[in-house]
């Protein structure tokens, strides 16, 4: 299975690590308390608004207002939290990495790179209007449409480089054992799509992603999302995460499925 299901598994398998880190791979994928976290709400959020209209970002801003008020404890940063309650909100300059963790349906819908990048970027403006945060959503897109067309790693790295500028010549080994939190686009995005570059597969570059001991469930989210594109997620993985979406959020993935997959 492909698809936004990379990010909504990553989410999941890295929301129980995202408080009690870690630093080695060895973990169970679904331990007890297992749940979908803010990432996997607005990467929904963003799929609902591909669904109705790509090119009304009154519609975005209307689908992440629903889904965030929806899921009000999900998890969100301040900024966003008080975004969220605001009647006509306006960006207040992120550079977190709230932008690359739900960009994901961008790369899945478009029939470009260009198109994809033009979805990305208003996808992140809204909220994250600061150069890093717009940087760490286009980076984390082109990664996906590129792994989805058909590029080999070596392509998407020299593509990352040379474009954003972030250095992905580190490895997951040199980065884990100084690696700390970080929400930034500029310090969590160029690990996360290391964990790709560096994974065996779906499972390896989610295990990458949480073994970080960062943001776990948004950098497993990020780095799921780019894997899903360049493999298949296994069936077992797919279904338990799915099956701990509720009713709403597996709708709409669905829906989303269905209309573009």
């Amino acid at each position: 299975m492909k698809g936004i299901i990379g990010a909504i598994a990553g989410d999941i398998i890295g929301s129980t690590r995202e408080h009690h880190r870690i630093k080695t791979k060895d973990f169970d994928l679904f331990p007890l308390r297992s749940t979908f976290t803010d990432d996997t709400v607005m990467t929904l959020a963003i799929a609902q608004w591909l669904i109705e209209d790509s090119a009304s970002k009154d519609v975005l801003v209307k689908n992440l207002k629903f889904f965030g008020n929806k899921y009000i404890n999900a998890g969100y940063g301040g900024s966003f939290y008080r975004w969220l309650g605001q009647e006509s909100p306006e960006a207040y300059g992120s550079w977190a990495n709230g932008s690359a963790m739900r960009v994901s349906p961008c790369a899945w819908v478009a029939e470009s790179l260009e198109e994809s990048q033009k979805l990305a970027e208003l996808s992140a403006i809204v909220t994250h209007n600061h150069p890093e945060g717009v940087k760490g959503a286009l980076a984390t897109n082109d990664a996906i449409y590129l792994a989805r067309i058909g590029a080999s790693k070596d392509e998407i790295k020299d593509h990352i480089e040379v474009r954003y500028g972030y250095d992905l010549s580190r490895t997951v080994d040199e980065i884990r054992p100084t690696y700390s939190f970080d929400v930034s686009c500029a310090g969590s995005v160029p690990e996360s799509i290391i964990c790709f570059l560096d994974g065996e597969d779906f499972e390896d570059t989610v295990r990458n992603a949480v073994s970080l001991g960062g943001d776990a469930d948004t950098q497993a989210a990020i780095a799921g999302s780019i894997a899903s594109a360049y493999w298949n997620v296994p069936e077992k993985i797919a279904s338990d995460a799915i099956m701990l979406l509720d009713d709403f959020l597996l709708n709409t993935f669905r829906n989303f499925e269905e209309k573009f997959l």
